[in-house]
């Protein structure tokens, strides 16, 4: 009877993280802990560097002390190269990091009994002496080629790994290819090694129409799910910068009601009061239709409430920004010379998107700034940024909310294009709380400037186009003239509005006069009313005279008649007695 035996589970390896944010996002917390991960790359891919960053963060943050071994530089370069990073490695060197110089020696002679048994010795009484967790083998290329063949190298690396899992050692090995098989690992020995180790990584820096890009791409991870798709990444003052979109739900993403000013008072009304605090505003418009100037106001707002400011200008130097605003009533040199408002010259700032933006990530931490000015982003649209443009500016938005900095963006469209499509492939109009979009109106030889908001999320906006007007004084807006369905800016909207306020000034002086007429209709009706009522009275006291004469005469002529009886001595009875 046959017995089934079981091998034993394999345990879902834990994370040992590397200290780059990007990296442990899309891995789900880092590398492998106890296992092997291959870094292939090519040259000045940036291997090195990620290795460093990986043992110094463990040495650091996670008291996991580390092994460094090198097979290409004197460890003493290698250190004294990283010295600009930050790490301090000289301070982790004595008691938590240990630099072994692994090189070959060009005059070794390569032989069948050539192994690396001595070298895995001697690791071995310095991994327990220091208590090492973390080991890196920086490129084991060099070291590789001394053996004789591929039999002999396979062997080799059996024996490395077998050691590491052994020891349950976090280990790193960089491996070098060539610059244009950078994104594959199909030749030797990198081709053997991706099926041993447990997690594989490839580093790739390649130039695109003139412009220096990086990406890194996690080929394989066992036993753990891990974002596929390769990501920008910069070497930049702290290490590795790895570019990844933040996890769903922007978790820690604070939202506020708070407004803060556009600069311009009516422009603040047409919004409900303003951008929100931590908004991200687009401003679109083709050249000339004064979207500098808007981002100008906008800063000047933001300096006036005393809140640091950046204003990245891909167009002109920082004193001619002054002084083109300044022809319109924003004063921004004061600001500058007390430091709340940096203008900074965005064209000295070579390379790709994705420098651009770690650029603009140091800088605002430097200045630690509360708003910031990108005049225009459609400069990334550039040759070699084609395809990388549209995520950096996404990445541009996200993490200005994760910083809860108010962002202004202007965008260059072309004359014939449409603002609702943009006109550019850089479609970042969709991730703005608000765009804003000017628009030129010729009329009667006058070119005249529009405003309009095509949009402005979580709160009631105008839908009324606006004239923009620049002025010594400052930035106004004024309100159209529609007339036969037709927008009229400019000198045709003053004389229209002329025309229209003759007309209503002829209109009063004819209701004036027709007043006065009516007023005088009405007093002479009212004279010959109170003649007439004179009249009434006169004849009612007449009537009442003649009523009381003749009752008086009536009266008078039977008190004479019986004064005459009496007289008389008449027979006649006297009132009151009858006759016998």
């Amino acid at each position: 009877m046959l017995k089934t035996v079981r091998s034993p589970l394999r345990k879902v390896p834990g994370k040992a993280p590397t200290g780059i944010a990007g990296f442990d996002a899309i891995t789900g917390g880092g590398l492998p802990r106890g296992r092997t991960t291959l870094l292939v790359g090519g040259a000045g891919s940036g291997k090195t560097v990620l290795a460093l960053q990986f043992l110094a963060h463990g040495a650091r943050a996670c008291k996991e002390p580390g092994i460094f071994v090198a097979f290409e530089e004197p460890s003493e370069r290698v250190v004294e190269n990283a010295g600009s990073f930050g790490w301090k490695l000289e301070e982790l060197q004595h008691r938590r990091l240990y630099f072994m110089d692994a090189r070959p020696f060009p005059d070794v002679v390569q032989s069948g009994d050539f192994d690396l048994g001595g070298m895995l010795a001697a690791l071995e009484a310095k991994t327990r002496e220091i208590g090492a967790r973390r080991i890196v083998f920086d490129a084991l290329n060099n070291v590789l080629a001394l053996l004789p063949g591929p039999a002999a190298r396979k062997r080799e690396l059996f024996r490395l790994h077998e050691w590491l899992v052994a020891r349950e050692l976090t280990g790193l090995i960089t491996l070098q290819t060539g610059g244009d098989e950078a994104g594959t690992i199909g030749q030797e020995p990198s081709g053997f090694m991706q099926f041993m180790v447990d997690c594989v990584v490839i580093l790739n820096h390649s130039v695109v129409q003139g412009v220096s890009q990086r990406n890194l791409r996690v080929q394989k991870y066992r036993g753990s799910g891990f974002d596929e798709d390769e990501a920008p990444f910069l070497i930049g003052s702290g290490g590795l910068d790895l570019a990844v979109a933040r996890a769903p739900g922007r978790a820690g993403l604070k939202v506020t009601t708070e407004r803060v000013s556009s600069g311009v008072e009516r422009l603040d009304t047409m919004l409900g009061g303003g951008y929100y605090r931590g908004a991200s505003v687009l401003i679109t418009g083709s050249s000339g239709t004064a979207k500098t100037t808007l981002s100008g106001a906008f800063a000047e707002a933001a300096c006036r409430r005393g809140e640091r400011t950046l204003f990245f200008s891909f167009d002109s130097e920082y004193t001619e920004v002054i002084r083109n605003l300044a022809s319109v009533g924003i004063r921004l040199d004061r600001y500058v010379k007390n430091g709340c408002l940096r203008i900074i010259p965005a064209r000295t700032i070579t390379g790709s998107a994705e420098v651009h933006l770690g650029r603009f990530k140091t800088l605002a931490r430097e200045h630690s700034a509360r708003c910031m000015v990108i005049d225009p982003v459609s400069s990334w649209s550039t040759s070699g940024n084609d395809s990388t443009a549209q995520g950096v500016a996404e990445r541009l938005i996200d993490w200005a909310k994760s910083e809860g900095i108010t962002l202004v963006c202007t965008k260059l469209l072309s004359g014939t294009s449409s603002p609702v499509q943009g006109g550019l492939p850089l479609q970042i109009s969709t991730l703005a709380d608000t765009w804003i979009h000017l628009n030129y109106l010729v009329q009667a030889g006058e070119r005249n400037r529009g405003l309009s908001i095509v949009k402005s999320r979580g709160t009631a906006h105008s839908n009324q186009v606006r004239e923009l007007i620049l002025s010594d004084a400052g930035v106004t807006l004024a309100d159209t003239y529609t007339a036969g369905g037709e927008v009229l800016m400019g000198t045709m909207r003053w004389e229209k509005e002329s025309a229209e306020r003759g007309a209503h000034e002829a209109a009063e002086v004819a209701t004036k006069l027709k007043r006065v007429r009516l007023d005088a209709e009405e007093a002479e009706l009212a004279v010959r009313l109170k003649a007439l009522q004179v009249e009434i009275e006169a004849k009612q006291i007449e009537k009442a005279l003649l009523a009381r004469t003749t009752q008086t005469h009536k009266g008078e002529l039977s008190q004479g008649r019986t004064r005459m009886h009496e007289l008389r001595g008449s027979d006649a009875p006297k009132p009151g007695r009858r006759k016998p």
